[in-house]
């Protein structure tokens, strides 16, 4: 399953860039988001691993995050596998018109065993929870922006 979404955030590029690749911000924007543990590699750069754990809901996810390629604002990449999960991700960031900052991303999602059911059942729970991390994203980064500047 493939889809891309995108959100417009009214900051400069610069700026969306250093709060997107600061790993501190990661849990003030991502939802149920409980740590982040550094696993190999020089953290953020291509081959890098982490393991993040996520509350969501009742169940608790474990996944493993392994940086693919690190080249801001045209992209950040990596894959996150959790169990019968493979995930392709793929941020990339635009300046736009009014100094404003196009996010976009591209989810590849791999299922095997019976999460490939969810895969078949439930697409669109994965596409509303990516763009639901996209308007968390966009809250964080406008709100931040707005503390610096008062």
């Amino acid at each position: 399953m493939k889809y891309t979404c995108e959100i417009d955030i009214n900051l400069p590029i610069d700026k969306v860039v250093e709060l997107f690749d600061n790993p501190d911000n990661m849990k003030k924007w991502m939802e149920g988001l409980k740590s982040v543990e550094h696993l190999s590699g020089t953290p953020g750069t291509p081959g890098a691993k982490s393991k993040l754990q996520f509350d969501m809901g009742k169940r608790k996810v474990e996944m493993i995050e392994t940086v693919l390629v690190r080249n801001l604002p045209e992209e950040f990449s990596g894959t996150y596998d959790a169990n019968g999960v493979h995930n392709i991700v793929k941020n990339r960031f635009e300046q736009i018109p009014g100094n404003k900052t196009k996010y976009i991303t591209d989810q590849e999602f791999q299922f095997k065993g019976m999460m490939k059911l969810m895969g078949v059942f439930m697409p669109g729970a994965f596409k509303k929870q990516t763009h639901k991390y996209l308007e968390h994203f966009k809250n964080f980064a406008e709100k931040e922006a707005g503390k610096i500047n008062e």
